[in-house]
């Protein structure tokens, strides 16, 4: 009965209906997937908010699906459970009522039917009749039955069909969507911008743009040496910080992004809709899209790719205004699960819209979600089992290059104990996005939400940081900046990180270390100087910083000085990362116990360190990470189920300085969030706001607006 339990756990916890098995009926985890379609709560079911399902018709076996009490008052006929818009009578928009009872837009059933669903989308009945797209002689607003030799995909009104007997079919999941529309060669339909630039951007540069400048801090690991003194490495930190969305002003009121000019960002979501994401994975995924588009806002565009063992575009790049975000939801409602898993097919119409766009939005990324293994590219290579080239999923178009460190990240979810996490991660690594791993299903939203929290919020655009000696003797030795590309030149006195993008509030830190030469003469000893040149994607400006100057106190006699704690706490970050990549390696070799005394061994290190002996918080998060790992390396079962996952989106975190979604929790209080924006957590906030069915939702759920769609005055 454990599974059962959970299923009933989580139904609870998401709102959702109670699956109440019967008594012969056996315990395991695919009773859904062995329902008659009629018996199953559809996927769509899970994209209307709670209080807008309704308990299906009376049927012999309808006892399986119960509703609250709460829940069963509410009907389907005042909320359209695709488009989740009210229905009134008279507001100037069709209804269809359906032979088992449920209420939709017309226009959001047929489009439904026209990708192929021929099932009510919340109580799951095969229906009869169905809403199809026909020609239309007769005055607008009257329907008919569509005769049979009617050509089927004329989108100029919404008639009826009845429907044959439907065939028999020994396999359920082979079924190919019908009515779809066929694709064009090269995807450059995409929905144009809004020029418009807002009234309030036109300021002085002293009203807003210290506020909206990168900060810049340098440590030095110690305050002063000694004029007799040298060192062949010694650390500087670099840190940097970008503006503060005016957003957060007040921290004792909940943050609101939505009020607040930003800038919009073009999104393509490519979905993994295989077999195996039949199901509560589906219905999950389609619920956390719903609440993606219903957070972006009128300039920020979207298109979604749906991948099995072909790839399709669902609809091309279109703003999200309220038309916009309806045609969405009904493009991501009509999904079906079937099929294998081509991810190389995905990402490459993916980046096919990216590429082909007529007009761009500063920001771009693509987001991937997939649960299971590429069957199609990987397998094929000739890299051999053991070394596959993942490099073979990503299109060129979106792979960096010398001309551009970045192209478009792609920002990879691997889903349950049976996705690819070393192609995911790999994926994601190449490309410059993030790797998160959602080990449970009731997570997905949560996750989606933090991302999609930092993607609306990028504040800096093709950030660059330079480096230079001042003192003629110094050399740099090495630039310890994670997966960001940097480099030194062979002088040895000048080098350089790409840092591309920071969304609001991030912080960035990377080490230096250089030698220090004897000082003859002066009391301090010039080091080094950063500059820092990145472009403003709200004023599309060009910003360079004031070179910051890094400068270290000559003593005459050589004197204790104590260790900088803000450069230790990045040595542990540094240390405890790579440790991560060590143990990773011993784990793909088979040695688990090697493994995890390497992680061992790093946590003693790092408690002996200054910032851990004075309890820095990112040290205790660093000890309890290493700690989990340790845990997810029991046995060879448990590290290939949650332990190669746990610790690559862990890798990812590090390397990046950025947020990733990391095993079954997204709860804030988490030790593992060390880089959580306050954008990210006002989105992890809504999302769970929603799913808990909290009266604060239907508040929090505005979409964000981008800075030329905020109201005008009148």
């Amino acid at each position: 009965m454990g599974s059962k339990w959970r299923k009933v756990k989580l139904a609870f916890g998401l709102n959702l209906c109670v699956y109440s098995p019967r008594n012969h009926v056996a315990d395991n985890d695919d009773d859904d997937n062995s329902l008659p379609p009629s018996e199953r709560r559809s996927d769509a079911a899970l994209l209307s908010p709670p209080g807008d399902w309704t308990s299906a018709p009376a049927t012999p076996s309808s006892n399986r699906l119960r509703l609250s009490k709460s829940l069963s008052r509410s009907s389907s006929k005042k909320t359209c459970s695709i488009c989740l818009a009210s229905m009134r009578r008279g507001d100037g928009q069709a209804i269809f009522t359906a032979e088992c009872s449920h209420s939709f837009h017309f226009h959001c059933i047929a489009s439904n039917v026209k990708h192929g669903n021929q099932v009510c989308p919340v109580c799951r009945a095969k229906w009869k009749e169905i809403p199809l797209q026909g020609p239309n002689p007769d005055p607008p607003g009257r329907g008919r039955i569509n005769p049979v030799d009617w050509h089927q995909n004329n989108d100029f009104m919404t008639v009826i069909r009845r429907l044959p007997p439907p065939a028999r079919s020994n396999s359920s999941r082979n079924v190919a969507p019908v009515f779809q529309i066929p694709e064009p060669a090269i995807f450059n339909d995409d929905e144009s911008l809004d020029q418009e630039i807002n009234p309030s951007l036109n300021k002085s540069p002293s009203d807003c743009n210290e506020k909206r400048k990168v900060i810049i801090k340098t440590y030095t690991e110690v305050p002063a040496i000694a004029k007799s003194s040298s060192s062949d490495s010694f650390t500087i930190l670099l840190h940097l910080k970008a503006p503060v969305s005016s957003s957060w002003h007040n921290a004792n009121r909940m943050p609101n992004i939505s009020q607040t000019p930003r800038t919009p960002v073009d999104l393509v979501c490519v979905l993994d809709i295989s077999g195996s994401m039949a199901g509560t994975k589906l219905a999950l995924l389609k619920r956390a899209m719903g609440f993606v588009i219903q957070n972006l806002g009128p300039n920020d565009r979207l298109a979604v790719i749906a991948f099995s063992s072909t790839a399709r575009r669902l609809f091309p790049l279109r703003r999200m205004s309220e038309i916009g975000r309806q045609q969405a939801l009904q493009g991501v409602n009509s999904l079906i699960a079937n099929g294998g898993t081509n991810i190389a097919e995905g990402l490459r119409k993916g980046a096919k819209i990216m590429e082909d766009r007529r007009e761009k939005n500063p920001v771009a990324n693509i987001i991937l979600l997939s649960d299971g293994q590429d069957t199609y590219t990987v397998n094929s290579n000739g890299g051999g089992q053991n070394a596959p080239n993942y490099q073979l999923l990503l299109p060129l178009s979106i792979l960096p290059d010398e001309a551009s460190s970045f192209k478009i990240p792609v920002h990879a979810f691997g889903f349950g104990a049976d996705h690819d996490a070393s192609s995911m991660h790999s994926i994601s690594e190449i490309s410059g996005g993030t790797f998160s791993f959602i080990e449970t299903e009731g997570v997905i939203q949560d996750a989606f939400a933090q991302c999609i929290g930092g993607l609306l919020s990028v504040v800096v655009k093709d950030l660059s940081v330079r480096i230079e000696c001042v003192h003629p003797s110094i050399h740099i030795s090495s630039l310890k900046a994670g997966s960001y590309p940097n480099r030194v030149l062979s002088n040895q006195r000048a080098g350089s990180i790409d840092v591309g993008d920071l969304y609001a509030d991030e912080e960035r830190d990377f080490l230096v270390s250089i030698n220090v030469p004897i000082e003859g003469k002066g009391n301090e000893t010039s080091l080094l100087k950063v500059k820092c040149v990145y472009n403003d994607p709200l004023t599309k400006e060009s910003v360079e910083l004031e070179d910051e100057e890094v400068r270290i106190e000559r003593t005459d006699v050589a004197r204790r000085e104590d260790a900088s704690v803000e450069v230790d706490r990045q040595r542990n970050r540094i240390r405890a990362a790579e440790a991560m990549g060590r143990a990773r390696t011993a784990a793909e070799n088979g040695d688990l116990g090697g493994a995890i005394s390497i992680l061992e061994n790093t946590r003693k290190a790092l408690s002996e360190t200054v910032s851990a002996k004075s309890q820095d918080k990112l040290c205790v998060a660093l000890d309890a990470e290493l700690k989990e790992m340790q845990e997810r390396m029991a046995s060879r079962h448990v590290y290939e189920a949650s332990g190669r996952a746990y610790i690559l989106s862990g890798l990812s975190s590090h390397s990046w300085q950025r947020a990733t979604a990391r095993g079954d929790s997204m709860d804030g209080s988490s030790l593992v969030q060390a880089y959580q924006t306050p954008s990210m957590v006002e989105m992890v906030t809504r999302s769970q706001a929603t799913l808990l069915g909290s009266p604060s939702a239907q508040r929090l759920l505005r979409p964000g607006w981008s800075f030329a769609s905020q109201p005008k005055p009148r």
